[in-house]
């Protein structure tokens, strides 16, 4: 379903001849992760309860790319307690990031969705890696204790994707699956129109999406 949105979008972008590279994958370069952001990186790690020294992603992977954006799409899962942990930490101290505020008001509003949604193992344990950083998730949907392991290292990972991708020199857009955008009179959330986009509604989408590319 994810990817059936992400595709819909691509597609009124190239039908609106914008100029972009889809599935981009950014190799990080460990020579830009100085002291400062190495600190940065520790403190996420801290704040998610992190066991021995932080995990380092090797490469990134974005839905879009136009010029020095990087765009993603963030369904049900990423919006949660863990993620709110992290959208507190330093990072958003010393970079900007124009979604931030509605990041956290939807992290509180929205958990309960993320809470339906990510009690499949995949998710809630999530690959080894979660569990020996982690530790031992509770069960399913027991978010005392230990809570999920899987969740919280979605929204390390998250995080990551927030550094790294400013050391690199790019600006990473948040596409929150919650936004509305005005169209045909009304407000109608974007993870809507995205399941099958209609002609009248393509300008609307495009005008919102280049607003946040600014």
């Amino acid at each position: 379903m994810h990817q059936l949105k992400v595709q819909n979008l691509i597609k009124v972008l190239l039908e609106n001849n914008v100029d972009l590279e889809e599935d981009f994958r950014l190799e990080i370069n460990k020579k830009l992760l100085d002291d400062k952001a190495a600190g940065l990186q520790a403190e996420l790690y801290e704040c998610m309860g992190g066991i021995g020294e932080p995990v380092l992603l090797e490469r990134l992977r974005f839905d879009f790319r136009i010029d020095r954006f990087l765009f993603i799409y963030d369904d049900a899962v990423h919006f949660n307690r863990y993620r709110l942990a992290t959208l507190k930490a330093s990072l958003y101290e010393v970079f900007t990031f124009s979604w931030l505020d509605s990041y956290k008001r939807l992290c509180r509003t929205f958990e309960r969705e993320c809470h339906k949604a990510g009690q499949h193992d995949r998710i809630w344990n999530g690959p080894p890696i979660a569990t020996k950083c982690f530790g031992e998730s509770m069960e399913p949907g027991d978010l005392t204790g230990n809570g999920a392991a899987g969740w919280k290292l979605n929204a390390y990972n998250d995080a990551q994707y927030d550094l790294l991708s400013r050391l690199h020199g790019y600006k990473i857009i948040r596409i929150p699956m919650y936004e509305n955008i005005m169209t045909g009179g009304s407000l109608k959330k974007i993870d809507q129109l995205l399941m099958n986009p209609k002609e009248e509604n393509y300008n609307a989408i495009l005008n919102w999406l280049q607003r946040k590319a600014v």
